[in-house]
């Protein structure tokens, strides 16, 4: 029987399954909303469903795959099977490997997500190549995965690589883990919604990203705000034009800090604007790049959304 693994990308937004071959190739997927103001039950019950729709579209059963592997947003026990703490979900303490396994029959791994889809870059996209390498992803927040010397950096308590949180701003506005300025508040998908919200109700600014029946500003998708940048829409333009300068910002940092090969840049936000956003993010960190570091390669991942369920499937794999 061909061996089959299932992979998740667990965010703050949105719920991600594939099923993948042995060979790392995803033979279907499936996603579903998170919400996790509903819970933590809900969640993990949203979870399951999106895995077993999945499934479906292959005609197996969860329970008869080789195993199951899910990156989740925030810091994972030594021990690899507890969620101790992800601020986008409101989760503390969550167990939930015992939790999923219980569900779905399966053996089921659990990682931080942004290593995870950095495992998916590195190992299936890049062939396993860069020694030194920085994931950094854009989304509901902002996380990376890094690489020195072959190996994921995890520091002495495993906390490693929480550069959303690198402060850029000490003036700027309030992250939510309550400092000011954090790479997350100015530039995460979140930020831009902020900043749009504020231009909005403070000067009555127009722009496509309000809701036409009452000029209000919801939850800005990505796609949505691609939309306003091609229609050249001028405040949309101007956060994003921000986002960059702030991205670039935090990537000459850390390419003066670790010397990567390669900075790989994913999440929803480089997915749907990547082709401006990658040029003006590599103008911004190349400028205050030190010269020993400026070989570095800024890219974007082709895995787009793919990324972080191929991760999964390879950390599945991996301990099979």
């Amino acid at each position: 029987m061909e061996e089959l693994y299932i992979g998740v990308d667990l965010g703050g937004t949105k719920i991600l399954a594939g099923i993948f071959n042995s060979e790392h190739h995803c033979l279907a997927s499936d996603k579903t909303k998170t919400m996790p103001e509903d819970g933590y039950v809900a969640v993990c019950s949203r979870i399951v469903e999106t895995i077993r729709s999945a499934a479906e579209l292959v005609g197996i059963d969860p329970a008869k795959v080789n195993g199951a592997g899910i990156g989740a947003p925030g810091s994972i026990s030594s021990d690899e099977s507890r969620v101790l703490f992800a601020p986008n979900l409101g989760w503390r303490d969550a167990p939930l490997k015992a939790d999923l396994e219980a569900q779905l029959g399966c053996p089921v791994w659990l990682g931080n997500d942004c290593n995870v889809a950095a495992t998916g870059i590195h190992r299936l996209e890049l062939e396993a190549k860069p020694n030194d390498m920085v994931s950094l992803f854009l989304g509901t927040g902002i996380g990376a995965g890094i690489i020195t010397n072959g190996v994921f950096l995890s520091g002495a308590t495993r906390a490693a690589g929480e550069v959303g949180h690198m402060v850029l701003d000490p003036d700027g506005p309030v992250c939510g883990c309550g400092t000011r300025g954090c790479f997350e508040a100015l530039a995460s998908r979140t930020a831009i919604f902020n900043k749009v919200k504020s231009a909005v109700n403070d000067g009555g600014e127009l722009t496509q990203l309000m809701v036409a029946d009452d000029e209000s500003v919801t939850r800005i998708r990505s796609g949505k705000l691609r939309r306003a940048v091609e229609a050249a829409d001028k405040l949309a333009v101007h956060v994003l034009d921000e986002t960059c300068f702030y991205t670039g910002l935090a990537i000459a940092n850390l390419c003066n800090l670790l010397n990567p090969e390669v900075v790989a840049l994913g999440g929803g936000l480089i997915e749907q604007l990547h082709p401006v956003m990658v040029p003006k993010i590599r103008d911004a960190a190349l400028e205050r790049t030190m010269p020993g570091s400026r070989q570095v390669r800024i890219m974007a991942t082709a895995l787009g959304d793919d990324a972080g369920i191929t991760g999964a499937a390879i950390l599945a794999h991996d301990h099979n």
